[in-house]
Order: C-alpha cells, then sequence, then structure tokens
C-alpha cells in the first residue's frame, strides 16, 4: 500500500459512493463470522474496520499511513468499537501483524486496479496475512476496454493548445497531453465498440502485475473515434459486486482515457485493434498504446496508426534525462547533502529541536533560524523515523 494523498473530502466520497459502499459492506456480510479476524488495508476514516466489529469480529487490524488514521482511531470510539481495532500507521508491505486474518478487505485502487503498489500489496498481504481459507475481499477483477466518441472530452484535451486565445503557436504540447492518460466519463451511447475484455486480476492467486495484450473490435456504428476508454468490473464476494461499465450506476471511479493524436471517422464493419500495455516500474505504471484502424473496404489496408506511451507525454529535460542513464556519474547535491545529514542524526539519540539546531548551524544559509530546520526535520521525520 502506498501513502495516501487524499483529504477528508476525498474519503468522503468514496462513503458516499452508495454502489462502492453497499457492496464492499455486504462482502464484508458474507464473510465476517463471529470472533474473525480482519485486517483492512487503507482504512482511511476506519468505516469498514468499525462494520466489521459490528459483524462480531473479535479482532480487527486497521492499516492506514494518511494522517486520517487519527479520525478513524475516533470513530472507532465513538462506536464502541476502539477496544477491539488496532490502528496501524505503517504500508502494509513494511508492517507485521501477531495473527493471521479471516478476512482482509481493502480498496486500494484508482480509476483502475493498475494503480500504483495496489496489486503488490494484495499478494503481499495474501501471503503473509491470510490466514488458511481465508477471505480476500476484492476477489477478482476485470478490466474491459472499447472505442469511444467523446469530442467534447477531446476538445477539452487540445483545445487549449490549438485554439489559445492569444494567437500563440502551443502545437508543441499537443503531442505531450495525447500521450498523457486522462479520467473521463461518458454516457454508453458514444461507445463505438462492444467491449473486450483486458484483463483479470484474480487477487486468490495474482503474482504479475502487468498487462500487455492486443484487443481487437469491429465498429458497431458510424463515428469519430477519439481514443480507447478503460473501466473495471469487480467480484468482492459469492453474488456480490458492482460494475464501473459506461451502462452501469456511475461511481466515484471514472474511466481511463487513452488518446489518439487525432479523431479518426470510422464506419460500421471497421476493425480497430489497440496492443495496449500496462508494466509496474518502481512505484507507479507505464502505459503504453499502439493503435491500427483498417479500412472498411480492404481489412489489410490500414488507413490510421499511433504509437503512443506515457513517456512520448513526459516532460523531461535532457539534463533531467542524462540523470537516469546508466552512464551517469552522480554526485550529491547541496539538497542530499541536508537530507543525508537530517538522516545521520535521527540515530535515537536527540530530540527534534536538537536535530534542528545542529541543522541550523551547520546549513546557516538553507536553514536562517533553527525553527526552520525543526519544521524541516518535522517533516523528515514523518517520512522515515519510527
Amino acid at each position: 500500500m502506498t501513502e495516501s494523498g487524499y483529504s477528508v473530502e476525498n474519503y468522503g466520497a468514496m462513503i458516499g459512493d452508495r454502489v462502492r459502499l453497499d457492496a464492499h459492506a455486504a462482502a464484508l456480510r458474507a464473510a465476517v463470522r463471529p470472533g474473525a479476524v480482519v485486517l483492512e488495508i487503507g482504512t482511511g476514516p476506519g468505516v469498514f474496520a468499525v462494520l466489521a466489529c459490528q459483524l462480531g469480529a473479535s479482532r480487527v487490524f486497521a492499516m492506514e499511513v494518511n494522517p486520517v488514521i487519527d479520525l478513524a482511531r475516533q470513530i472507532a470510539k465513538d462506536n464502541g468499537c476502539a477496544d477491539r481495532i488496532e490502528f496501524i500507521e505503517e504500508i502494509s508491505t513494511k508492517a507485521a501483524l501477531p495473527v493471521r486474518a479471516d478476512v482482509i478487505i481493502s480498496d486500494l485502487r484508482g480509476v483502475l486496479p493498475t494503480f500504483e503498489l495496489h496489486i503488490p500489496s494484495i499478494a503481499d498481504a495474501r501471503r503473509r496475512f491470510l490466514a488458511p481459507g481465508g477471505t480476500l475481499i476484492p476477489r477478482k477483477d476485470s478490466i474491459y476496454a472499447a472505442v469511444v466518441e467523446i469530442p467534447e472530452r477531446y476538445a477539452k484535451i487540445v483545445d487549449p493548445w490549438e485554439r489559445n486565445g492569444l494567437g500563440l503557436d502551443l502545437s508543441a504540447a499537443r503531442r505531450i497531453v495525447l500521450n498523457e492518460l486522462h479520467t473521463v466519463r461518458f454516457a454508453p451511447e458514444q461507445l463505438l465498440t462492444q467491449p473486450q475484455l483486458w484483463a483479470t486480476f484474480d487477487y486468490r492467486t495474482v503474482e504479475n502485475p502487468d498487462i500487455q495484450r492486443e484487443l481487437s473490435w469491429t465498429v458497431q456504428r458510424d463515428g469519430t473515434g477519439h481514443g480507447t476508454a478503460v473501466w473495471f468490473d469487480t467480484e468482492l464476494a459469492d453474488g456480490v459486486g458492482f460494475s464501473n461499465a459506461p451502462e452501469s450506476p456511475p461511481t466515484i471511479y471514472g474511466y481511463l482515457f487513452f488518446p489518439w493524436l487525432h479523431p479518426v471517422p470510422l464506419v460500421a464493419g471497421q476493425n480497430v485493434r489497440v496492443d495496449l500495455l500496462a508494466k509496474l516500474l518502481e512505484k507507479d505504471y507505464f502505459y503504453r498504446w499502439k493503435t491500427k484502424i483498417a479500412s472498411v473496404e480492404s481489412p489489410e489496408k490500414i488507413v490510421a496508426q499511433f504509437d503512443q506511451s506515457q513517456l512520448q507525454g513526459a516532460t523531461l529535460s535532457p539534463s533531467a534525462l542524462q540523470k537516469g542513464a546508466s552512464t551517469f556519474v552522480p554526485q550529491i547535491s547541496e539538497a542530499g547533502r541536508v537530507l543525508q545529514r537530517a538522516l545521520e542524526l535521527m540515530d535515537g539519540s536527540a530530540p527534534l529541536e536538537e536535530i534542528a539546531r545542529r541543522l541550523s548551524a551547520e546549513y546557516p544559509s538553507r536553514f536562517p533560524q533553527w525553527q526552520q530546520a525543526l519544521s524541516y526535520a518535522g517533516a523528515m521525520s514523518k517520512d522515515y523515523s519510527r
């Protein structure tokens, strides 16, 4: 589980999504037995942890790295569950439990299940925390894709760079924004093809977080294609789940949109193929989408072809790219030396005020007043101390 940047308002939106909330609550009701041990990864304000207690769990572990964990503690107290919930302010892959859990519940997705370290975190939790025969919520996610016609949303992406009010040539940015991912919403009638299954993650067995598959569609109606949209369906328990598909009730997640470099007129019967890759690199996913659109009269003839990726949408300077090259010889910067020294001083022998005063004395140009160093050391302490 990665550190969340969600606000309390963001968590409120998640709780307010009754499609999501009611489905997860139903899955918990089906899974939690009296005396069960439950683990919630990414507990947020602790709603599902409290519900697990109300359903008879004897012990609940609630993991969260966001400061909202303090709100979760208060909510647990207000609902009479504080004595049965142990809050763990740690990333799940670095945490330990004294016992295994009968039920593990989480919702670490973003717009898609391919979000940050979601899948490795669940695989790790399954191996280290789940009791034999235990239950994972969710159980399975399936990801679907289709070609869409969304002229207004596409225009919102490109118009600032094509039709700016100053009459400037900003076309250099157009290719960048069309190699980025966008969250969109649209009506089901804006689909130009039937959805195709891109991938399924069965959390009871999943190990590989990556996806690569070529999808192929036959255009269902005449229209203009603007790109590929992707969404997920989830199975939480037997007969319990929900769909994030366009024809389903709206949820907080939205759909992920892979735009094409330019709109393409399409006619019914035309073939569209997209080789879609999602690969986890360090803590974030890298996406690449290669599109081929065939002629309806001569299917072997390609009338439009795009090769797009987030790499082409990155705004890295040559110097930044050079610093990542295998031949580059790095030398620590002034900011790096300050960080290094701050971490050295956090050896368990001195309080933050003493550390701050020493940092201010050693780096007076960076911290003219020791209180400035205290703010810096406090932030480093939150990230790196235990």
